[in-house]
């Protein structure tokens, strides 16, 4: 599918980086201990630039102090029911604490989601924006087992992925389900064959054991964490499995973590849609007439139509590709992520009644990993592979077909999309861990989990059912009040003071904490 059951949470990091090119890595090594992996010695370097599974590019930019960002690589053991056998090397990379030395607290490590989001591009990218946590923290993030650096899971080639992203996502008759249907046994098919080594070992599971490595490679008694979308999943991966090595966590964009696969795709499909009205009602409500409808129903009847008529007749995208329905639909679900992005959604969906589908289609480049380049990074690739790993469910497409009213209830626009995206994991050759991920953690340290009550990507809700699976004393819930994918990448004082508060002086916000 071209969209896996889970839109991917990573995806607002891409788009701004990508949206600022067109519409306008690393380096070292660990000094192996065979014997001891937990006693590797990381060579840091300057950072190069990312490579292609990475999102290609330029290397990061110096930080505002002039500091150099540095990379290196630390081995992990490929299978870790087999922790002498083969290793593989991830990615790492990171900003020195700024501050006095002897209040430096540690490393604190970031996962911004995905899965299959890479660390390596993304800190350096948005580091500044946690400049107020590099004066007590190394800031730290990485690619996780089968991303980017990570040893990718590599699928399709660039030209195969293009073709792959033009396929029509939303079935209407039988020949265009079983071309979706071969479509996607050919991914998976090429998933296997490139990367089969790989596939078993890059569960939840795995990656948080890595997590627990680097804790102790890095020097740190305990794992300070920051945790976006995906990453609060594997956050609480890691808390249930290393309880006593937890130190400060802050979960943002809280995922489910009681939710099947087919209930979190019907839960974006509601948080989308709601998104979608967000858009709408801002949009006319503006002193300025809305270019784009008259009334909130009026903008959503309009995009309604954009797509039929897309699904029959594509306009002219980004040469020579052609904005297809579903492409537009990725564009729009992507500038969903992030009320700052809306303006490009307008702007993207003037142009398309226009005839011009160039700016929805960036927005799909984005959400899909491709550069101005044609290049693709190994997002898509790795979010199968990891959600695939993960998830024990496998639909088929009988099992869809009965499920599409209720999906086309939670969403007229994005119900079928998100429905019809439960295939990805069909007949993927590695079996599914678990329906859901086991995240209790009696024991460890409070963690502060923040939800967004307009977050399209993780739903509202997931935040307070995240605080019950975690365990008593352990999750402790603030609510923001706002738009878009996560909070604190918002700028709201109240969140960003709350986090501020917990990880630098160790103050727990209360409970029900409510910022808007």
């Amino acid at each position: 599918m071209p969209i896996p059951a889970r839109l991917r949470a990573a995806a607002l990091t891409a788009t701004a980086v990508t949206l600022s090119v067109l519409l306008a890595g690393c380096g070292g090594g660990a000094q192996e201990d065979d014997e001891d992996l937990a006693g590797q010695k990381l060579d840091w370097k300057d950072c190069p630039a990312p490579s292609e599974a990475e999102g290609g590019g330029a290397a990061p930019s110096p930080l505002p102090d002039g500091d150099e960002w540095q990379c290196t690589t630390m081995r992990a053991p490929l299978d870790w029911d087999d922790p002498e056998g083969d290793t593989i090397g991830l990615a790492l990379i990171r900003a020195g604490a700024d501050g006095e030395a002897d209040r430096r607290i540690g490393s604190l490590v970031f996962n911004f989601g995905g899965p299959g989001g890479s660390g390596v591009t993304t800190l350096p990218a948005f580091g500044q924006d946690y400049a107020k946590l590099r004066t007590r923290y190394d800031l730290v993030s990485f690619d996780p087992r089968g991303v980017g650096r990570s040893d990718p899971v590599e699928c399709l080639d660039d030209k195969q992925l293009d073709a792959y992203f033009q396929q029509d996502a939303t079935p209407d008759d039988r020949a265009e389900r079983t071309e979706l249907v071969d479509n996607t046994e050919k991914f998976n098919a090429a998933c296997e064959k490139n990367s089969k080594k790989i596939l078993p070992h890059v569960r939840t599971t795995d990656a948080a054991r890595d997590m627990d490595l680097m804790r102790q490679v890095l020097g740190d008694e305990k794992l300070y964490y920051f945790g976006i979308s995906y990453g609060t999943e594997l956050g609480g991966v890691y808390a249930h499995l290393f309880p006593e090595h937890v130190g400060r966590a802050v979960f943002d964009a809280v995922v489910d973590p009681t939710q099947t696969a087919e209930q979190s795709s019907l839960g974006q499909a509601k948080g989308f849609q709601l998104a979608l009205d967000n858009f709408a009602e801002d949009c006319v409500s503006k002193t300025e007439d809305c270019p784009i409808g008259d009334t909130a129903d009026d903008v959503k009847a309009r995009i309604a139509r954009l797509l039929k008529d897309l699904d029959r007749k594509p306009i002219p995208g980004v040469f020579p590709r052609e904005l297809t329905e579903t492409a537009a639909t990725g564009g729009i679900a992507q500038a969903l992520y992030s009320k700052d992005f809306w303006e490009y959604l307008t702007e993207g969906l003037e142009q398309a009644y226009d005839g011009d589908g160039r700016v929805l289609m960036v927005l799909s480049d984005a959400l899909n990993g491709r550069n101005e380049d044609g290049q693709y990074s190994n997002i898509t690739a790795a979010n199968v592979a990891i959600n695939c790993a993960d998830d024990k469910p496998r639909y088929d497409t009988a099992y869809v077909e009965r499920k599409l009213p209720e999906f086309r209830d939670a969403s007229p626009l994005f119900g079928d999309f998100l429905a019809w995206s439960m295939l990805s994991c069909t007949d993927w050759p590695v079996a599914g861990a678990a329906d859901h991920p086991d995240v209790g953690a009696a024991g460890a340290p409070p963690i502060l989990v923040i939800g967004n009550t307009g977050d399209p990507a993780t739903p509202y809700e997931g935040a307070g059912r995240m605080v019950d699976a975690l365990g008593k004393g352990v999750g402790v819930e603030l609510t923001y009040k706002g738009q878009g994918h996560g909070a604190y990448d918002s700028k709201n004082r109240c969140v960003q003071d709350a986090v501020h508060g917990y990880l630098l002086d160790g103050k727990v916000p209360p409970a029900g904490t409510v910022c808007s």
